[in-house]
């Protein structure tokens, strides 16, 4: 399915960017004194040396309010009249985390709801966002996509816990047109419900995942949605400046990018220093490249990730000049 990202004069565009991580960092040195694991192992088979652990003081609602702040601090207009949050770990399952991040922005009284895809909750966000602003129903919307996926594996699962850390990242759209920098393109969203078991967590420190299925549907899947927002933007593969992949796994990204034709200095990453942070993870990446330099204004940017349900996305935008808002 795609999704449009506006009408005339009413394109969703990214205006500010936010990350927020926890402060504690776990090093793979830490954990293989408990496991049955290398560092050498971890690295090989997922290229992550480290990941931010969040301890029992930090929420998955505080670190979406970090990020958030960031998002609206660096933004323009500093504010916004929805909120939409993707996360598969809420503090709790009722109520919805979104209603509380925006009460502690001083957001209370506008549309606030969460929104669970796997990690492909960032991009499904992203299209309910860009609707919102399309339809006229909000000039302006933040997406905050947040985790603590390091809750979800069993404490002595050495293929699943190396994998997962916490984090949240967010960006402010606001209304605009589909002809400028930062405007979405179409976002491309699908699902299969009947890989539903190939990652599954009923409860915390439960996590079931098959890993080769896994590999080989998020490879498939990705890289075919990455092809059809490519053609729906009116872009040719050749023309991405920058691949931005969920960060799961070093080797699907590698493969992904070999599927697309993606030079390695074209491909994004720091899956070495966050590993999986499930519906933050492009946000993370976003705010992190943009920071570093690695992401300039003028980059045609492409987004793409894979999540349990089974979920996928992908959508394109030129990264926009955020050091000089629109007047």
């Amino acid at each position: 399915m795609t999704a449009a990202s506006g009408v005339a004069g009413r394109a969703a565009v990214v205006s500010g960017v936010g990350a927020a991580l926890p402060p504690r960092i776990v090093l793979n040195a830490d954990l293989t004194a408990r496991l049955d694991t290398t560092d050498e192992w971890i690295r090989s088979r997922t290229g992550i040396a480290r990941r931010h652990i969040a301890g029992a003081d930090l929420s998955t609602t505080d670190l979406a309010v970090r990020a958030a702040a960031q998002a609206l601090a660096n933004g323009e207009p500093v504010t916004a009249e929805a909120v939409v949050v993707a996360t598969t770990t809420p503090d709790r399952c009722c109520p919805a985390t979104a209603p509380t991040v925006a009460t502690r922005l001083g957001l209370t009284g506008i549309p606030a709801y969460d929104l669970a895809a796997g990690c492909t909750g960032f991009l499904y966000a992203l299209a309910t966002a860009a609707g919102f602003i399309a339809a006229g129903n909000a000039r302006t919307v933040l997406v905050v996509g947040v985790d603590r996926l390091a809750t979800l594996p069993g404490p002595e699962d050495r293929t699943t816990v190396p994998l997962f850390g916490d984090g949240a990242g967010a960006v402010v759209l606001r209304r605009g047109s589909a002809d400028e920098a930062g405007a979405l393109g179409p976002v491309v969203l699908g699902s299969d419900g009947t890989g539903a078991d190939l990652i599954r967590a009923p409860r915390p420190g439960a996590l079931h995942m098959d890993g080769g299925e896994v590999f080989r549907h998020a490879v498939d899947r990705m890289s075919t949605a990455s092809r059809q927002a490519v053609t729906a933007a009116g872009w040719e593969l050749a023309d991405v400046d920058r691949l931005v992949p969920h960060q799961a796994n070093s080797r699907i990204t590698a493969f992904v990018a070999c599927q697309l034709g993606v030079a390695d200095d074209r491909q994004l990453s720091n899956i070495a220093e966050t590993g999986n942070t499930g519906a933050a993870s492009i946000p993370l990446l976003l705010a992190r490249s943009a920071a570093d330099g690695r992401l300039k204004p003028g980059h045609r940017t492409l987004l793409t990730s894979f999540g349990a349900g089974l979920t996928w996305g992908a959508t394109t935008l030129t990264w926009p000049d955020l050091s000089h808002p629109p007047s």
